[in-house]
């Protein structure tokens, strides 16, 4: 690893690949950070702002391909957003002994190989990695991926699913069977490919929902929240793709265990969250909203408890290519290289 390398100035070098644009945004505003490699698979030898116009002056590189070998001898940190399955097949003792990997796929996220199989109906290529690979969900892991050499970057839809109902379920305030995510996403967060579906006509005055039943991010949620409740659990976990670039919004349900105050529920959110930089509870009443928090690493819950029902609503909402992703990629490799968590992350969210 080259960050104690006086030479280098303490800096630490990155790659980003295709996919990951967002990801070079913060690490060009990183004050310890210096890339030195944009690995790409659909643009080699293109000039990334060429790719990405917005990057015209300001980077002047050439994409270049995914040699993960020559990687790990120039990089202290890889950033991979690779298709299902392609960073589980170049992983190797060799290249992490070498070198750290943050996974932007789900190739590490899910424990259980067999079940990763069934989801995604690949072969997985180095199961002996899975039990390594850290969950990089910060406000629940932080002290299990500091100095880790292979971190799973949580997607979108999970970070803002289990950080909204995790204080809920660890503290068995909610039965986790009766589940209910009812999840909202723009478009941005199926990627750049042209896809007739992403068409501005196909998706411009429309809601859908997609997945049903079947969504990969479905398993990660259960186990995760598994994990919280100590148990295996099932839940309901319905996505909906929806006419605005970034964003997600997620709506979920679970019948409370017994009468609870908001008080007493607000008090336990208070608890885990008060002191997560990227987490914010709001005031009672006040319903997450994805504009408020747009371009940031931030993480806006809240809930309100249904007497009638005898259940409770909770709800939050963030940007599924900062928090969602690259942001969080980011804070993963913060605190393996034991940085400051928030070091190239504090932009405050854009408005409008």
């Amino acid at each position: 690893m080259n960050y104690n390398d006086k030479s280098r100035n303490h800096r630490f070098y990155g790659i980003c690949r295709s996919g990951t644009g967002k990801t070079l945004r913060l690490l060009l505003g990183h004050k310890e950070a210096e890339i030195v490699w944009y690995g790409s698979r659909s643009y080699i030898d293109k000039r990334y702002s060429d790719v990405f116009g917005n990057m015209f002056e300001i980077v002047d590189d050439k994409c270049l391909d995914d040699n993960m070998d020559e990687l790990a001898e120039k990089a202290d940190v890889i950033f991979t957003a690779t298709p299902q399955g392609l960073c589980a097949s170049l992983v190797n003792e060799e290249i992490l002994s070498k070198v750290k990997i943050i996974d932007l796929s789900a190739d590490f996220r899910i424990k259980d190989v067999s079940v990763y199989e069934k989801w995604y109906g690949i072969e997985h290529k180095s199961p002996e990695y899975i039990k390594e690979a850290v969950y990089g969900l910060c406000e629940i892991n932080r002290e299990d991926i500091k100095g880790k050499r292979l971190v799973a970057n949580p997607g979108c839809y999970t970070t803002c699913s289990i950080l909204s109902l995790y204080p809920l379920v660890k503290e068995g305030i909610i039965d986790p069977n009766t589940i209910i995510v009812d999840a909202k996403s723009g478009t941005s967060g199926a990627g750049r490919g042209a896809k007739i579906p992403n068409l501005f006509c196909e998706v411009n005055e429309n809601i859908k929902a997609y997945g049903v039943t079947t969504h990969r991010h479905t398993p990660e949620i259960e186990e995760q929240l598994g994990y919280a409740c100590g148990r295996e659990i099932c839940i309901n976990f319905t996505p909906h793709l929806v006419p605005m670039n970034r964003g997600i919004l997620v709506t979920a349900y679970g019948n409370l265990t017994k009468d609870y105050t908001y008080e007493e529920i607000k008090a336990i959110y208070d608890r885990y969250y008060a002191s997560e930089r990227f987490v914010r509870v709001l005031e009672k009443d006040v319903c997450p909203e994805t504009r408020w928090v747009e371009g940031s690493n931030y993480v806006d819950v809240n809930f309100k408890i249904d007497e009638r029902t005898h259940r409770v609503v909770v709800m939050g909402a963030l940007d599924n290519l900062v928090k969602g992703a690259a942001g969080q990629a980011v804070q993963n490799m913060n605190l393996i290289f034991g940085l400051p968590e928030e070091t190239g992350l504090e932009q405050p969210p854009m408005f409008p």
